[in-house]
Formats: C-alpha cells, structure tokens, sequence
C-alpha cells in the first residue's frame, strides 16, 4: 500500500443552505484528517472547484473558511459546470434546486465524472432514463442523496421489517412541515410555481419504496394555496399525497405523505416530523421533536436555538476531549458517497473495477437506477397538480395501467393523458 495518499478531486454544484449544513463541515472534515479504509487505503478529497450561477456564496465561503479547506475555484455564471469539469475533478455533488438536477447532472455522467445528486434526483422518469444509461456508458456512479435513510430511527425501521419482526405494513401516515422562512426567504424564488411535495416529500417517498418494497400502483394528490402566491395559481403551501403500493401477496398498502412549508418560524424545532406505520402485528411511531431533547434559553429560543434539537441530523459539539465537531447522519451520507467510489476506483485490482461497479450500483438505498418509483410519484404529484392548478383537479396517476407507464385520469376526460409510456 503506498504511503502516499490517493486523490479523488470533488466538485461542487450549488451552494444553498444545505451547503453548510453538510456539505462544508464534510470537506472541512477531510480536509484535515484525510479518510482512510483498508480496502483502498488512505485518499484526500480536496474541493478542488465550485459551480454557482452568481459566486458571491463560493467567495463568502473562500473568506470565512480560510485554511479549513482545500483552496478551490469558483466559477460562476450559466456555464460555470462547463467550466467546472474542464478544471478537472473525479467527483461532483449537485445540490441546486431541484429543477436544475438534470442539466447539470447530465454534464456530469457525460465528462464520466462520478455524480451525487440530492433529492429528488430529478422530475421525470424520461430524465431519470437518460442519466442511468450516460453513468452505465462512462462506467461512473450516479447516487442520490438520501439522508434520512441513514437516520437512526429509520434504520431500526428498516431493520425490524427485514428481519421480519414488523409484519406486512398496512398502512402509513408521514408528516413533515418546514418553517415559513424557507417558502418567504433561502428559497422565495425557487419555489414559485412549485410544491413542497416534490422538496421534502420525496424523503418519505424513498423510506417507503425501499424499506417496504412492493409495486407503485397510484398516485393522488391535492393541496392548498393562498399563502407563498395566489389562491388559484401555480404554487402551493401544503400537500397531501397518496400513494397505493400492491405486494406480491396481492394485498396493498396506502401511505400518506403531508408536507408545507408554511410552519410559524417561531415553532419549537427546526422542521415538525412524524410517522406512523401499522403492521400486520405491530404499529411504528416516530417523531422528530420528541426523542430526548428539549432546550429554553432567555433571549435565545425558538428563533437562535430551537426548544427542540435534532442532533442526529446535523449537530456541532466539543468533543469530551476538545476536538470541536460537527456530525450526523446528513454529514454521514455524504462520506458513504465518497468511500463507496474509492471502493470502486482502489478496492482491489483494477482489473476488476468492474465487478466493484456493479457492487455499488447494487445498493437500492442511493443509486440512480434504484428511483424509479420514487421518480415516478414525483412525477405523477407535478402532473396532478399541475392540472389541479389550471382548473382540473381530482386527477389520478395508475403506474403501469393498460394506457401507460404513467397515465393520469382526469374526471370528466375520457381518455387519460399518457405521461411515460414505458413500464415503470
């Protein structure tokens, strides 16, 4: 094993809130100490380059970072990701805003540049189809950022389900409600003519898919406006979304999925979580604000601190021995990212990167191919509303119907609109 460390250069697209969050303590992180694994041995990942459509985040970033990270390029402007590849890097994380996943991915898989991208991957299945086959072309990986599959709690889920002592889910409720300071400030101008089904949603959508399994058979979907824009236009403060899954028993299951992002800024905790699943012989709870923590400091919470802190996401602490840290399972996901391409570009010999490829593509918890249900509700949500907002709601999507891949039934039409034709 050579002493010398190995060098996976990391490019990053976009730099929102979720940046801070957990994008810069990562690279910070292994800015310092490196990451080491005795399958590959030991690698840097500098942040060699950034991707912005104005820089001014990328160069606030530069200043107050100073020596806490490697010293990067910020290109900025509508070809800063041409610009971007050009300078050269092994990996690239895509954390815009949903609706510029795709282009920027696709540059991505197509310089054969390992991608990361967050959630949703992208809107529509005809994308999610095109950046499979680019990552199967340039023999690269194509991931996305699921993090709330790494949460403890939803792990413990999962493990009671695979191992069989939950039983056959029944049923689902899940609930997640952003502040109004997201829809009125980090994201006002992104989310006209959006929902937040399609941003937060998806988390529940994907825990669903992967820890239940099962066949996606309908969409349903409604929602409220009036507040973030007008009562009758296109973007929406709450939604409530259905889903119906069918397992190879033959019984189904429905889900719930409740979502806003017009929560007072002034509630106890950062976002209100919660979910409920019932069994065959047994029932879940979770919930986000009650799992140990409860803080009320004078002058400082709700708005500085919140009275109710989720550490296990994303949490800053001074270590029992001194060393300040910040961790959690949304920091986690991304250093999961990262191994699992040095697993496959230095995990043995090389002439069996092959073999590694597709070990790693194998894992249905983050790999592209893998989100095919879940784009496939994101999908049939936008339709639906889409149509509800120019004055045809009530619509339904069956997934693999006789019309279609994705076929929406409107009341009153006849015949349905066919949005993917292929199975999905």
């Amino acid at each position: 094993m050579s002493s010398t460390p190995r060098t996976l250069r990391a490019g990053m697209v976009g730099m929102g809130m979720i940046f801070d969050e957990t994008y810069r303590p990562f690279f910070e992180r292994v800015h310092r100490d490196g990451l080491y694994e005795r399958s590959f041995g030991d690698i840097d990942v500098p942040l060699t380059a950034v991707a912005t459509r104005i820089g001014s985040r990328a160069e606030a970033y530069r200043r107050a970072a100073g020596t806490k990270v490697h010293a990067f390029t910020s290109f900025a402007g509508n070809d800063s990701v041409d610009q971007m590849l050009k300078a050269g890097v092994d990996v690239a994380c895509v954390a815009t805003p949903d609706d510029r996943h795709f282009e920027a991915a696709k540059a991505i898989l197509s310089a054969g540049v390992h991608a990361l991208i967050e959630k949703p991957s992208v809107l529509d299945l005809a994308q999610l189809d095109e950046l499979v086959a680019l990552a199967e072309q340039q023999g690269v990986l194509a991931k996305v950022v699921y993090h709330k599959l790494l949460d403890p709690d939803h792990k413990k889920l999962r493990t009671f389900v695979h191992d069989g002592v939950l039983q056959h889910v029944n049923n689902g409720y899940c609930s997640l409600l952003e502040p109004k300071s997201i829809s009125g400030g980090q994201f006002a101008e992104w989310i006209k003519g959006r929902n937040p089904g399609t941003y937060v949603a998806v988390h529940y959508i994907k825990l669903i898919d992967f820890t239940f399994g099962g066949r996606l058979k309908t969409v349903m979907a409604t929602g409220q406006r009036g507040l973030v824009g007008a009562a009758q236009g296109p973007t929406w403060d709450t939604n409530q979304l259905r889903l119906i899954y069918e397992y190879d028993d033959g019984r189904e299951a429905a889900f719930d999925i409740h979502t806003s992002w017009v929560n007072p800024d002034n509630f106890p905790g950062y976002v209100e979580q919660e979910v409920q699943f019932r069994f065959d012989n047994g029932v879940w709870n979770g919930h986000s604000r009650r799992r140990g923590i409860e803080c009320t400091v004078e002058g400082k919470t709700p708005f500085d601190v919140k009275i109710t802190i989720n550490t296990h996401y994303n949490g800053s602490f001074v270590e029992p021995w001194g060393e300040r840290s910040q961790r959690g399972y949304g920091i986690e996901v991304l250093e999961r990212f990262v191994r699992e391409v040095a697993r496959v570009e230095w995990g043995g010999p090389a002439a069996e990167r092959s073999q590694r490829l597709q070990a790693a593509r194998s894992l249905g918890y983050n790999d592209l191919a893998a989100d095919r249900q879940v784009v496939a509700a994101v999908q049939a949500l936008e339709a639906i509303l889409a149509h509800a907002s120019s004055g045809q709601p009530d619509g339904v999507v069956r997934v693999n119907d006789r019309a279609g891949g994705l076929a929406l039934y409107l009341p009153g039409v006849a015949q349905p609109k066919v949005l993917y034709q292929p199975i999905v």
